[in-house]
């Protein structure tokens, strides 16, 4: 599966709702709900089908609650905020938040989601370097090992030689499409979804609240994101992506 898409300065290239069974995978909960849920909140409007699989509960993700407290307060944030925009089905890997790595045992876990539920797209967050332009912000560790193996377990997916004591049958994805990434020349209109977006990531109450005065705490930060996206391609909002396929 290869990188696709336009030239640097083209126009960009869209993404519509010809998308199939769609499968979210991302590290932690709040990943999908910076901007990928808006896309996610389309299709399902229109009738597809989506299933969120997380590596790990989040249960790093907030420094004033013990991992064993933390763990199932953003397991059940998450299935609320997926409830939100249309999916009722969330799964758990029970990877160890913070340290992931993009080794065989996450890659068998990724290629047995997969071939379980068979998506036609997947949708994933950015597993490049850097958020932006290279030398800006650097991406966690563990959405740079997600996005990795998870790139490599679709590979592994549509090989009936590897992890074959997985016992599903191999399936191949049509495509993967990855939310952030500096890299991105795709784009998914979701103007009239913003609203049900941002109630989405208002349901991860506590990680917010923990973040306190940064500004991704503010929900609006995600109206900004999606309609400045929108202003620059010509809609009122939009999810920018890169996208692998054939």
């Amino acid at each position: 599966m290869s990188a696709a898409g336009t030239s640097a300065g083209d126009e960009v290239t869209w993404i519509g709702e010809d998308v199939g069974r769609v499968l979210v995978v991302v590290a932690h909960p709040d990943d999908i709900e910076y901007g990928g849920a808006a896309a996610i909140a389309r299709w399902t409007a229109a009738g597809r089908e989506a299933v969120y699989v997380l590596a790990t509960r989040g249960e790093a993700g907030i420094d004033t609650i013990p991992p064993e407290d933390c763990a199932p307060l953003r397991e059940d944030e998450q299935r609320r905020s997926a409830a939100i925009v249309g999916v009722d089905t969330v799964e758990f890997l029970d990877h160890v938040d913070g340290i992931l790595e993009a080794g065989l045992e996450l890659r068998r876990d990724l290629t047995s989601a997969i071939r379980r539920h068979r998506p036609d797209t997947i949708l994933t967050l950015n597993h490049r370097e850097f958020w932006g332009a290279e030398g800006g912000n650097r991406n966690s560790a563990d959405h740079r090992a997600l996005g990795e193996a998870l790139l490599d377990a679709v590979a592994d997916a549509g090989n009936r030689w590897i992890f074959p004591e997985l016992g599903h049958p191999p399936h191949h994805t049509g495509q993967v499409l990855v939310c952030g990434s500096p890299r991105a020349r795709h784009a998914i209109d979701v103007t009239g979804f913003v609203d049900v977006a941002i109630e989405s990531l208002a349901a991860h109450a506590a990680y917010l609240e923990a973040l306190g005065d940064h500004p991704m705490a503010d929900v609006e930060f995600l109206r900004f994101m999606l309609e400045g996206a929108g202003v620059e391609l010509g809609v009122e909002a939009a999810v920018r992506v890169e996208r692998f396929g054939d």
